[in-house]
């Protein structure tokens, strides 16, 4: 189960960079561990190569009805399309590291609590007006109730011209790179300014159809247009030559009809069928998401951290990531921190702040995972044999993943629950929810939010807090490693691996695979000459 498409707040989860600095307040002395994932898969061809015209077909899971990616009701498919629409003013690279986008920003400044950007005079929205200090403070007004980021800042003005505005924030706010990413014009979500336009959307049709905008400033678009398709069996749609590019990693996990009790099975037919689909390559990476176990600290035995921790330290992350990812030809790196992913800067594996607190128990516990998910399974009977040694009974319950978050992981019915949250590079202020202290609510019972486990200390809010803040990056990455390790001294999660990226491409697209935590240059995506 992937939360990020139940919670549409982290669905919209942007990244930037972690720069690697020294762990601090964490019995952990390990080095840096270096990432031997993929951090992206691409199809290789640099713009010369790439002839010009054609139409792309994009398969979805289904076509917005809207393309306001600020509407609870986006999904992951709304954000892809509207990154061709428009501006972001950082792009994330594959390494999860912002870079200022020149089609859109000259250049940013930050002086403490102000941040200056520097707009691209030739950046122009659908109705010929240039981005300006209206849209800034458009979006501002609109996400400021909801959005911790946007709640942050104080004010927004003009600069020395119309190309500058400036930011100022109640206190110094690291993340603000963030912010505008992608930044909406205050006369509508209807008005757009990216390489691409819409010619037509048809969210019941499912197709929505982008072609040139012929007011793009930036290198010219190389196709004549790209079709984002909604298409339910996306191996079929590959194999009759309906789609170029298609992301299966569902497709894979959770093969369509597939019954809950082969699961396995069937995701193994189905990866068998993706690799030999001809004229198709199926590009691998790891995801901007990873799979962990929460252990249940509101109730039962798991309430005490001390067989939490006892728990988590029997727990071998290496085996579990090969059970997931072998199968798939991926690297089996197993996650050792539940804030910076593998394949990011900073990274560094804390799970030695539990060393030596493994020990024989006596307990028996429920697991709580989705049935119909291949990979789900697969950990699910890793865990049940690895725990029984140490004294764990564990007994896997498999519900529909249409109610996993409503009906069972909310309800907090369950000792240990496995599934999956998205992944950022600003986990100081996007990955602290997880892991707040729930605090009291009008009837004096703990909320625990998007904290399904009920376990926190202030240590670990203020330690956010701090690292929230901390503008200096090797500063901000020794508070996040300090984070890290009081989050696996409080034994509140195992951090599992990461989710797997799988991508198929038809010969001769250039531009499109796997991205990792990146997302398409759509003005560089194309069929090679």
């Amino acid at each position: 189960m992937d939360v990020m498409t139940s919670t549409p707040a982290l669905r919209r989860v942007l990244a930037a960079a972690v720069v690697l600095g020294a762990l601090a307040g964490c019995s952990s002395e390990q080095a840096p561990a270096k990432p031997t994932q993929a951090a992206s898969d691409l199809t290789t061809g640099n713009r010369a190569a790439v002839r010009d015209g054609g139409t792309l077909r994009w398969a979805v899971d289904a076509v917005p009805a809207s393309l306001d990616v600020y509407d609870p009701a986006a999904t992951a498919d709304t954000a892809l399309i509207a990154h061709a629409l428009l501006p972001s003013l950082f792009r994330l690279d594959d390494r999860a590291r912002p870079v200022a986008d020149p089609d859109y920003l000259a250049g940013a400044q930050v002086d403490g609590r102000t941040v200056t950007y520097r707009l691209n005079p030739k950046a122009l929205w659908s109705d010929g007006k240039p981005l300006a200090v209206a849209d800034f403070t458009a979006q501002w007004t609109a996400l400021r109730a909801a959005h911790t980021g946007y709640a942050a800042i104080e004010s927004i003005t003009q600069g020395s011209d119309p190309h500058q505005v400036k930011v100022v924030f109640k206190q110094p706010y690291a993340s603000w790179r963030s912010l505008f990413s992608p930044l909406q014009a205050a006369a509508g979500p209807s008005v757009t300014a990216g390489p691409l336009t819409v010619a037509s959307l048809d969210a019941k049709a499912g197709r929505a159809s982008l072609v040139r905008n012929p007011r793009w400033w930036g290198d010219p678009v190389k196709v004549d247009g790209i079709d984002f398709l909604a298409t339910a069996n996306r191996l079929d749609a590959l194999d009759r030559d309906q789609v170029d590019v298609a992301d299966l990693a569902q497709a894979v996990d959770r093969p369509p009809a597939a019954p809950s009790t082969d699961a396995v099975d069937a995701a193994t037919q189905a990866l068998k069928r993706a690799q030999a689909l001809p004229g198709i390559t199926l590009h691998r990476a790891a995801a901007p998401a990873f799979t962990q176990l929460t252990l249940n600290g509101a109730r039962g035995q798991l309430a005490d951290a001390a067989v939490r921790r006892a728990v988590a330290a029997a727990i071998d992350r290496g085996k579990l990531a090969s059970a997931v990812l072998d199968p798939l030809g991926l690297p089996a790196v197993p996650l050792g921190n539940h804030l910076v992913m593998t394949d990011q800067d900073g990274y560094r594996d804390n799970s030695g702040a539990i060393a030596g607190t493994a020990k024989e128990l006596h307990l028996d516990l429920t697991l709580l995972l989705t049935e119909g998910s291949a990979s789900a399974r697969r950990t699910a009977d890793a865990l049940v044999a690895q725990l029984a040694p140490a004294g764990v009974t564990v007994h896997p319950q498999a519900v529909p993943a249409d109610g996993f978050v409503r009906d069972h992981l909310a309800g907090g019915d369950w000792d240990l629950a496995l599934f999956s949250w998205p992944a950022s590079a600003f986990p100081a202020t996007d990955e602290r929810p997880l892991y707040a202290k729930p605090r009291p609510g009008q009837d004096g019972k703990p909320v625990a939010g998007l904290n399904y486990g009920g376990s926190g200390t202030e240590e670990i809010d203020q330690l956010f807090d701090q690292a929230a803040a901390e503008l200096d990056p090797v500063k901000q990455t020794a508070l996040l490693q300090q984070t890290d390790g009081r989050i696996w001294q409080l034994g509140h999660s195992v951090p599992l691996y990461q989710r797997p990226d799988l991508v198929a491409v038809r010969t001769g697209v250039a531009g499109a695979g796997a991205y990792g935590f990146a997302w398409p240059r759509y003005q560089d995506v194309g069929f090679l000459r």
